[in-house]
């Protein structure tokens, strides 16, 4: 009996115990919940806030430990920075992204989406002074030994001396369809707008709104036409003093590095591929792409020979011209071009 009437009394004695870890334990879960509304409403006026800017507070303005999120600029949403460790940047809320390379390392960057046919525009601001040995890329590829990619390229120089734009076109692995021009301005003075128009009849080649290349789609004599892969877009600054400046006798001076390239006012019209549902956002065979979509989209006549003008006065190389690498004579697509 006098043991049972111990044990009744610590249990007694417990109670109050019991109690208190249980406000404890409901105090910490108000707490939790709490904090967890606290962030979901953060995030939400974050997700309501232009461009998705985080501003600093005042604490955080003399603190470079505490790190600030600044997200959904036009780079942030479209692109990642995908090599080069911190020597690609992005600025102005999103709005500007810069490209640099030293002695170490180039850099790059790839767009998040992948897509099957597209209108592509970019604003460059290219590597300016004496840029020799440095190139700086902006292309559409796909991934695989047989890939297709379609190519600007735009080789430094010395200073004072032109830059030079190449540019290529790969289907199932096959290059070797090179043009090149010297630009009839000096790219690094300010930004200009290069574009590349990818449909299923035509590939074309644009500098400031003005066509300088069409690569016509010659699947009826048997050349294939990159149409099936999908692409995502890239864009490099890297060292190619080897080849890239007068056959590489001009090499790099690392003395003026770091070079830095300058990108803005992406935007683009495209058919975005998915690869959980193996198809395109795009039905090239309904509305709305009538016959004046970029999807649907050649040069007409006036383009053509305006195109054509600019070729004789600033192409200074033709895959399809040079008998030295094809003796057998041009490809066959030549005579569609």
């Amino acid at each position: 009996m006098a043991r049972f009437s111990s044990s009744s009394s610590r249990s007694r004695s417990s109670l109050p115990y019991i109690i208190l870890l249980f406000v404890a334990a409901l105090f910490v879960f108000k707490i939790d919940v709490i904090i967890s509304q606290s962030f979901s409403s953060a995030r939400r006026n974050l997700e309501n806030t232009p461009n998705h800017i985080l501003v600093k507070s005042k604490s955080q303005e003399t603190d470079d430990s505490i790190p600030v999120v600044l997200v959904n600029g036009t780079f942030h949403r479209h692109f990642i920075l995908s090599w080069g460790d911190d020597r690609g940047k992005i600025h102005e809320n999103g709005e500007l992204l810069t490209l640099s390379l030293d002695k170490l390392s180039g850099s790059g960057f790839q767009s998040k989406k992948e897509y099957l046919f597209a209108k592509i525009d970019m604003q460059i601001k290219l590597v300016p002074g004496n840029s020799a040995g440095t190139v700086t890329t902006f292309y559409l590829s796909s991934q695989g030994n047989k890939h297709d990619e379609i190519d600007f390229e735009f080789l430094g120089n010395s200073t004072g001396n032109p830059y030079t734009l190449h540019t290529n076109i790969f289907s199932l692995g096959q290059g070797n369809r090179e043009q090149q021009f010297f630009l009839w301005f000096d790219p690094t003075a300010d930004y200009h707008t290069y574009s590349i128009l990818w449909n299923p009849k035509c590939i074309i080649f644009y500098v400031d709104g003005t066509p300088i290349r069409e690569y016509k789609n010659a699947e009826k004599i048997g050349v294939p036409f990159p149409k099936y892969q999908p692409m995502r877009l890239y864009s490099s600054l890297w060292n190619a003093d080897d080849w890239a400046t007068q056959g590489g006798r001009i090499k790099t001076n690392w003395k003026l590095a770091p070079f830095i390239a300058s990108y803005k006012n992406f935007t683009y019209d495209a058919c975005i591929y998915s690869r959980l549902t193996s198809s395109s956002s795009c039905n090239i065979n309904s509305p709305p792409f009538g016959n004046d979509s970029w999807l649907t989209h050649e040069l007409d006549r006036r383009s053509r020979a305006k195109m054509k003008i600019l070729q004789k006065k600033h192409m200074i190389y033709d895959y399809c011209n040079d008998k030295w690498r094809f003796p057998k004579g041009p490809a066959p697509e030549c005579k569609l071009q």
